[in-house]
């Protein structure tokens, strides 16, 4: 939540008291072909899931064919290999469905874990094919953990960590789709602990995290 286009803002009178109950979020995740889309990596899967009310309405996933090749400590990594992204569609082709998946930025929040990281690539994928990036508000599930949790309930703020932490039915594994279900189940189990404390709308998290000193966890 560091881009003037994400977190903060400035809600109007309209805003005041989103419930978090009552709103959309759209969890994602990307697994790429390096560390920045600046130095020539690209998207080579999208996993997207689409919760309201603690209950998932939608799933979204694909895999992306970048054009580049895909280097050997990414596919240990993830288990992508350049051959099996042949025949898949572009990140082009793939940005009209998405968009229309992620749904009104007006009505629906993003959600990632570690949020800069895959904003910034589907930001510069967007500008890359000359679309206008809408201007979503973006939860980030690291700096959510950090203002609710201390070192004595983690070590540190991975998304393996706070998985096993808040017993997430599905276990992250450098999948998209799977990593997207697993922050579901984080970002759930944050609000848990955000209720305990009365923080029950869109509001009352941002004015917490904002707050709220960072405890040192990595």
């Amino acid at each position: 939540m560091s881009s003037e286009d994400e977190t903060p803002w400035q809600p109007s009178i309209g805003d005041l008291g989103r419930p978090l109950s009552d709103t959309v979020f759209v969890v994602i995740d990307l697994e790429t072909s390096g560390g920045s889309p600046f130095a020539g990596a690209g998207i080579t899967e999208i996993g997207a899931v689409k919760v309201c009310g603690g209950q998932v309405i939608g799933e979204f996933q694909s895999l992306v064919n970048p054009g580049t090749p895909i280097p050997d400590y990414i596919t240990d990594l993830t288990g992508i290999s350049f051959a099996m992204l042949q025949g898949s569609p572009s990140i082009e082709s793939i940005l009209p469905m998405l968009f229309e998946f992620l749904g009104s930025p007006q009505a629906n929040i993003l959600v990632a874990h570690n949020a800069s990281f895959d904003i910034g690539f589907l930001k510069a994928a967007a500008s890359q094919h000359s679309y206008k990036w809408p201007r979503f508000k973006v939860f980030d599930t690291v700096a959510l953990a950090r203002a609710i949790l201390s070192k004595d309930d983690v070590p540190d703020c991975k998304l393996s960590t706070l998985s096993a932490f808040f017993k997430a039915e599905t276990s992250p594994n450098h999948r998209a789709l799977d990593d997207a279900r697993a922050t579901v189940d984080v970002l759930h189990g944050i609000f848990e602990r955000f209720g305990s404390l009365d923080i029950r709308t869109v509001e009352d998290v941002i004015a917490f995290t904002n707050r709220v000193s960072r405890k040192g966890l990595r």
